[in-house]
């Protein structure tokens, strides 16, 4: 598979009701969790809102400057099924887009005026935020639920297409899928806990890797060590990351 739609085809015909992402913030309690199915329903509202909301096209770059949250890996997914080529937040300024969260609003909202600002307030089921944002900054959690649940891109992307880059790391969408296949993180089929955040590109791979084998994330934010042995336990994980380890 070179590309993520395709792959996420794949997976999709294979077991979509199979748990992808699953989150825990140990800080806050919560804990959800996408399927296969749900993770594809996320993807193609995301991928709407930046393309046909906000006029995004396939080459664009986007900033993801989240913190380790189930949206991560779904603005990643979406920014891969429309052919962009996501960077991080040392970045932002070449961006042709920004997705961030609570913690950074301010230090992208000077960019609202030129670029979309797209801001998630990371509370559970991805509502929205309770007070005002900055003039230009707008809400994923008010904009995303009007989006389709299913996602075709006029200008797909092709194997070649830029996926991620960051200093020292320059990724096509094949060279992505072919890293995560070959990886050592997870194994087939297999369900990794990390404490790593997926949406930073160095860390990509906890994302990448489960989807590419067949497997699924246990994504933890905020992790308290005295709880990370249980929340393996109840998941079912067969693979810790150097994240999750003592």
């Amino acid at each position: 598979m070179t590309t993520l739609p395709a792959l996420l085809q794949r997976e999709l015909s294979r077991d979509p009701g199979r748990p992808l992402v699953t989150f825990y913030d140990h800080a806050s309690g919560e804990r959800s969790e996408l399927s296969v199915t749900t993770y594809a329903n996320w993807v193609a509202k995301a991928a709407s809102l930046l393309v046909e909301e906000h006029d995004l096209e396939r080459g664009d770059a986007l900033c993801l400057d989240l913190p380790a949250h189930w949206l991560g890996p779904v603005f990643l997914g979406a920014a891969w099924s429309a052919g962009l080529v996501v960077v991080g937040a040392e970045e932002a300024g070449t961006a042709e887009a920004v997705v961030c969260g609570p913690g950074s609003v301010a230090e992208h909202a000077a960019r609202a005026g030129d670029v979309p600002v797209l801001a998630c307030a990371l509370l559970p089921m991805g509502v929205r935020f309770a007070e005002a944002l900055p003039e230009g900054v707008h809400d994923v959690g008010v904009e995303i639920w009007g989006q389709p649940d299913a996602f075709i891109a006029f200008d797909p992307p092709e194997a070649g297409d830029p996926a991620v880059r960051a200093p020292g790391l320059a990724l096509s969408q094949s060279e992505l899928w072919s890293a995560a296949a070959a990886g050592t993180l997870v194994t087939d089929g297999g369900r990794l806990l990390s404490a790593a955040n997926p949406a930073s590109p160095p860390e990509i791979a906890t994302f990448t890797e489960p989807l590419a084998r067949g497997g699924s994330l246990v994504l933890v934010a905020h992790p308290d060590p005295a709880r990370l042995e249980s929340t393996s336990a109840d998941e079912r994980v067969t693979d810790r990351d150097q994240s999750t380890r003592s």
